[in-house]
């Protein structure tokens, strides 16, 4: 059978959205296509919120830092990392689990981001749009207490998903010998990183981040605005303790 990949290679981030619902079977369809995803021991340690309710939309918009497209996609889906069913299941069944650990949340978080990128993946195929909210683990504290999330479980993505109101212009990505490496890993030279990175910082958006931020890279744009040290730090503690109050810190 053949596999068509054009989907993928044409794909965009869409962050705007008609008003036109998706059918409840064919989100439920996406959402079969993704707990058929790989995961880790066949434990399937992860759940998937579904938001439609506007009210709820409205209680999680400012945990996404006030991101329109939180309220005006038809659904929204959390992905969360969960021992708690597993847990349960061992407890009822005479097995002690031993999951409390910091470990147990990567393997979570490793099946959660799987199947949550494979149904991003059948939702495209399907002509659906798709936006990943990394915003999920900055405030993840306060997702789980709009979403009522137990311990064992903690969000770790979120995508708005519905049908296109927009067509914009490819993110840029390096190419993929930037990305690859044959049998060992190789270093980068200077001048690898001067090519690899030449088209990224030539783009008309890119040098309209630089201007807009008065910086002269965009590397400063990633440094000094977007991503900045103290933010990654701060968030970084936030992250580390909800582990800890979710039972993940336990080793």
């Amino acid at each position: 059978m053949e596999y068509n990949t054009d989907f993928l290679l044409n794909r965009r981030t869409i962050r705007k959205y008609t008003q036109e619902e998706v059918d409840n079977d064919l989100l439920n369809d996406l959402i079969k296509a993704g707990c058929r995803a790989s995961t880790t021991g066949n434990m399937q340690v992860y759940s998937i919120i579904v938001t439609r309710d506007a009210g709820m939309k409205k209680e999680l918009l400012p945990h996404h830092f006030n991101q329109k497209m939180i309220t005006e996609a038809p659904v929204i889906l959390t992905f969360c990392a969960d021992f708690n069913r597993f847990n349960k299941w061992c407890i009822l069944n005479n097995a002690l689990p031993g999951y409390d650990n910091f470990l147990s949340f990567m393997t979570a978080s490793i099946d959660a981001i799987i199947a949550a990128q494979t149904i991003c993946m059948a939702a495209e195929a399907k002509g659906l749009g798709i936006c990943y909210l990394g915003t999920t683990t900055y405030m993840a504290q306060k997702i789980i207490e709009v979403l009522k999330l137990p311990k064992g479980v903690v969000p770790v993505t979120t995508i708005t998903l519905g049908w296109p109101a927009e067509r914009p212009e490819q993110p840029d990505r390096l190419p993929a010998d930037a990305i690859v490496h044959k049998e060992v890993y190789s270093d980068y030279s200077d001048s690898d990183i001067v090519k690899y990175y030449s088209q990224k910082e030539s783009r008309d958006d890119s040098l309209q981040f630089i201007q807009e931020n008065n910086k002269t890279t965009l590397a400063q744009v990633f440094t000094d605005v977007r991503y900045k040290k103290d933010d990654n730090i701060y968030f970084s503690k936030t992250l580390l303790q909800v582990l800890k109050d979710q039972g993940f810190m336990n080793q």
